[in-house]
């Protein structure tokens, strides 16, 4: 748990405060003003949220998404086809990344060593580096975000 501090415009008051409810689990706001009372400080107690308000269930995700084996295919033609530290584009992760996760997926829950959970979680943690993205989150809902962003928009 943390506090945060914000000081803001009056008529940015109320758009600051919905922010950090989205993104963050907050307690109440409390405000005041800054000496010359000519801005707002907003004080509020919050804590990451556990899971992201926004995340994709992965059959939403990956309703566009080619068969396992088709990405499969793709994935090991493409890595061959250059040296694997040469630079891979971000489609590259993306779809490896999104083609683990769905493996993970489809592994027996009960299963107690599950390999492919963990390669899933280390390519979206491989995606997230790529993209310097400073977002907290799962990194598997991570890519099931961005997949199903990159699907619709392919």
């Amino acid at each position: 748990m943390f506090e945060i501090r914000v000081i803001s415009d009056p008529a940015d008051t109320d758009r600051v405060a919905n922010a950090l409810r989205a993104t963050f689990a907050t307690g109440s706001v409390r405000h005041s003003y800054t000496r010359d009372r000519k801005r707002n400080i907003l004080y509020v107690t919050a804590d990451h949220r556990s899971e992201p308000e926004d995340g994709l269930a992965p059959e939403e995700a990956y309703a566009l998404a080619p068969s396992i084996i088709s990405e499969i295919g793709w994935t090991a033609r493409t890595a061959a086809d250059r040296p694997i530290y040469d630079g891979l584009n971000r489609q590259f992760w993306l779809r490896k990344a999104a083609l683990l996760d769905r493996i993970a997926l489809s592994d027996e829950p009960d299963s107690v060593a599950n390999d492919a959970a963990d390669l899933a979680t280390r390519a979206a943690q491989r995606l997230m580096e790529l993209d310097d993205t400073a977002v907290i989150c799962d990194p598997r809902h991570y890519v099931r975000q961005q997949y199903a962003a990159w699907a619709k928009n392919k």
